[in-house]
């Protein structure tokens, strides 16, 4: 197989409170938060995940998020959209086969609609949801950015396609990590060439949630946000490479009914807000 590789890019930042990334803590303290997104490069195709914020952002904050900016304000240039980022690089929208989406939240569909071969893969839960989202989370969801006529969505069905396999080769899969939002899902990459990467998306914001010292700000489920972190792949310990995980307990949960150890090596995790 040829090398894969992972870009990671970051769209601006984000001003807002510190209760908003951890939940009762520093009240009305201003903080800013980076928006990160990733591109793969695959010998069957190029990969998107997620694409940070809209590029209207850039120019129109206020119009495009409404009044959301006055309480999460995106900071972000126009050469930060991830079209111009992909083309500094040579990198054409027509080029990418994917856009995975972590969830619908508005700092992370920058990419939906840009990319015009692109199937956009989002778990079903996350996208009906988006569409009537209770009074709380309304305000982290901009219908216009995932409202586009003409696109090709795939959707995912929660634990009945979890972990899920992108290509069948193992080296992409997507785990389903509801809490933060009800249909969120973490990405899981095996580089083959280096040690797998984790990222979690909004699933941990930061060491303090992956360690379970705080809650996330925003979530739809204390519960499930907590159980989604901690079936994730361990941080610097072996992680199974099948249809199973390791929980950080050490017990192992099979997604399919025989799963095998296939490889173990050293996982190095990528958190939304923090990089360890």
């Amino acid at each position: 197989m040829a090398e894969l590789r992972l870009y990671m890019f970051e769209c601006g930042t984000i001003r807002l409170k510190l209760h908003d990334i951890k939940m009762n803590q520093g009240l009305n303290e201003p903080y800013r938060i980076p928006v990160p997104w990733f591109f793969i490069r695959h010998p069957r195709g190029n990969i998107v995940i997620d694409g940070g914020n809209a590029l209207e952002c850039a120019t129109q904050p206020y119009e495009h998020w409404g009044s959301t900016a006055d309480k999460s304000y995106p900071e972000m240039r126009i050469e930060q959209g991830c079209v111009n980022e992909l083309q500094r690089l040579g990198i054409e929208p027509d080029s990418v086969t994917y856009v995975l989406q972590s969830h619908l939240h508005l700092d992370h569909t920058g990419a939906i609609g840009r990319f015009p071969n692109a199937v956009h893969v989002v778990q079903r839960a996350e996208y009906e949801y988006a569409f009537t989202p209770d009074w709380f989370a309304a305000g982290a969801y901009i219908r216009k950015d995932f409202d586009k006529p003409a696109l090709r969505w795939m959707f995912l069905e929660g634990l009945a396609t979890d972990f899920y396999d992108l290509f069948g080769d193992r080296t992409i899969r997507l785990i389903f990590t509801p809490g933060h939002s009800v249909g969120h899902q973490s990405f899981l990459i095996n580089l083959l060439k280096s040690p797998p990467m984790l990222l979690t998306a909004d699933a941990a914001y930061t060491l303090d949630h992956w360690n379970e010292k705080a809650l996330p700000g925003f979530l739809t489920s204390t519960i499930d946000a907590l159980r989604s972190v901690q079936k994730l792949p361990p941080s610097n310990q072996a992680i199974w490479r099948s249809g199973g995980h390791r929980s950080r307990s050490g017990s192992v949960a099979n997604v399919q009914k025989s799963a095998r150890l296939l490889q173990k090596k050293r996982l190095t995790t990528v958190f939304a807000k923090e990089i360890v």
